[in-house]
């Protein structure tokens, strides 16, 4: 790809992920709060990062902990008020860290004003607000199309005798985005945050904001087998990733462009999951961009095998317009950890391909610390998700668990219980204990992130695969005259280097010949 002269900040940087809730307890709940989370920001900001995406902070019944949204202009007073997040705010800016909230268009929570007067009659001026349909003519539920969270995606309102759609759970009603003054009041909101200084929004299943307009049947998944979520057995053809989408996206990028400075933007990060080709159409046309980055998710869905991952990192690259930014995450909120996923030394090597790789990364917190498998009793189970579809292995709890900052009690997160187990391993896996150890999981975060800033040819420079041995991957960065070589070995035995150079940094310890040492990633000059 053409390497272009000027790199706006979320190009060139990187982004953290902060689940509040878990992060850092300022007032005894057990639950993280933004004075937490400000608390701890020269964690942050030590790590070398660029910008924090805050999960959502909005008061909420928390029934999807927060992603069915109550009112989109305030904040959960669990997690404090609008003066808490100014100060957060401020504090983040004063260290030189843009901050992100999570967005969520699709659907609110079933206790906001709106769906409360929209349900209170059909004849309610909300009522179009979301969407209502009358029944099959055998009574049951307009469609077959069902919820993300298993089940039907309808819910029956006996007092109206019509359903309404939900694409989660029953308590977080599908906003209808063909009506103008949805996306007016949505539009809004955003406003709101953008005029309080916010630097932009992760936007929440933002693939699913409009559905066909006669709301046929989804076909069935004939790949499909019993132990994959129950969403799987159709395919959402009707339901998500329609063309008028893609028109509300381009409004939303519309009105955040319109904000800062050219380069310091605003900036808009989709939540879509689609396959290459129509992942890439959310990207607009140069002259009608729609979202800055759609997520990538391809490094947590495919296997983590070197061959595997070069053709997708080939293909992913392909599918991307000229005028389109790739971005690539290894964790999240909603993924199992990649230390669990893939064992903790292969996990330094992902580090390494993540913050190598060309285009903006997204780090999850905890991740830098190698926190890996966390096993939930279940009477400690919490996320809906599983608590609906057990036994296959999709509970998001284990993912969620709270940071371990040190060795004190309740691993100096709170001075109470916290909402969820702590990782087995916390007295020794922590901040603190990290901090003190070269070769800890922190340190090489820390390392690579400041690498990634003095060589421009890692954040920005153009990418090329190269050639290596079976079960190694090998690309290479560039940028003017400068070349960086990266070569990563998946496997836990030795294999040959694939190239020769100045050792800029190892994920081991140790001496290197020509020897890429078993379960090894190094950056070459």
């Amino acid at each position: 790809m053409t390497e272009r002269h000027e790199h706006p900040w979320w190009e060139s940087g990187t982004v953290y992920q902060v689940y509040p809730r878990s992060f850092q307890d300022s007032d005894g709940d057990g639950i993280g709060d933004l004075a937490g989370i400000e608390r701890r920001l020269d964690h942050i900001a030590r790590l070398g990062v660029d910008a924090i995406w805050l999960s959502p902070i909005f008061p909420s019944p928390m029934a999807d902990f927060g992603y069915d949204v109550a009112d989109y202009c305030a904040i959960h007073p669990m997690f404090g008020d609008l003066a808490a997040f100014d100060r957060l705010l401020a504090a983040a800016h004063a260290r030189g860290l843009k901050l992100l909230l999570d967005f969520v268009p699709n659907h609110t929570s079933d206790q906001h004003p709106w769906f409360v007067a929209s349900r209170s009659s059909r004849t309610d001026p909300k009522r179009n607000w979301y969407v209502w349909r009358d029944p099959a003519p055998d009574g049951g539920p307009p469609n077959n199309w069902i919820s993300d969270f298993g089940g039907s995606a309808w819910e029956h309102d006996p007092a109206s005798g019509q359903y309404y759609l939900h694409a989660f759970l029953r308590q977080q009603p599908d906003l209808n985005w063909r009506n103008p003054a949805v996306k007016t009041a949505m539009f809004d909101a955003m406003r709101f945050w953008f005029e309080r200084g916010v630097d932009g929004f992760r936007i929440d299943v933002l693939w699913h904001i409009v559905k066909a307009a006669d709301f046929p049947d989804n076909p069935a998944n004939p790949y499909w087998r019993p132990g994959i979520t129950e969403r799987d057995r159709l395919i959402q053809q009707h339901s998500t990733d329609q063309p008028e989408a893609h028109a509300i996206a381009a409004e939303m990028r519309k009105l955040a462009d319109g904000y800062g400075a050219k380069g310091q933007g605003r900036v808009l990060i989709g939540e879509i999951f689609l396959p290459n080709d129509r992942h890439a159409r959310w990207f607009g046309t140069a002259d009608r961009p729609q979202v800055h980055l759609p997520f990538n998710f391809q490094l947590i869905e495919n296997a983590w095998e070197a061959a595997t991952l070069r053709e997708m990192i080939a293909a992913y690259e392909a599918s991307l317009p000229p005028h389109g930014w790739p971005n690539w995450v290894i964790g999240s909120h909603d993924a199992p950890r990649i230390a669990a996923r893939i064992g903790e030394a292969q996990a330094r090597v992902a580090a390494m391909l993540l913050l190598t790789l060309r285009g903006t990364p997204t780090l999850y917190q905890g991740d830098e610390l190698g926190i890996g498998k966390v096993d939930i009793p279940p009477d400690r189970v919490r996320d809906p998700q599983e608590l609906r579809q057990p036994g296959i292995g999709i509970g998001r709890d284990r993912s969620r668990t709270p940071m371990p900052w040190d060795d004190t009690a309740q691993a100096g997160f709170s001075t109470a219980e916290p909402w969820l187990p702590l990782n087995p391993d916390w007295r020794t896996r922590n901040v603190a204990a990290q901090e003190r150890d070269p070769a800890s999981m922190l340190t090489l975060y820390r390392r690579l992130l400041a690498l990634r800033r003095a060589h421009p040819a890692l954040a920005v420079g153009d990418f090329r695969l190269l050639d290596a041995a079976d079960g190694v991957l090998a690309y290479e960065r560039c940028r003017g005259d400068a070349v960086l070589r990266v070569a990563l070995n998946l496997t836990d035995a030795p294999k040959p280097l694939p190239f020769t150079g100045a050792v800029l940094l190892s994920t081991l310890d140790g001496a290197r010949g020509d020897t890429l040492g078993a379960n090894e990633g190094i950056i070459c000059q």
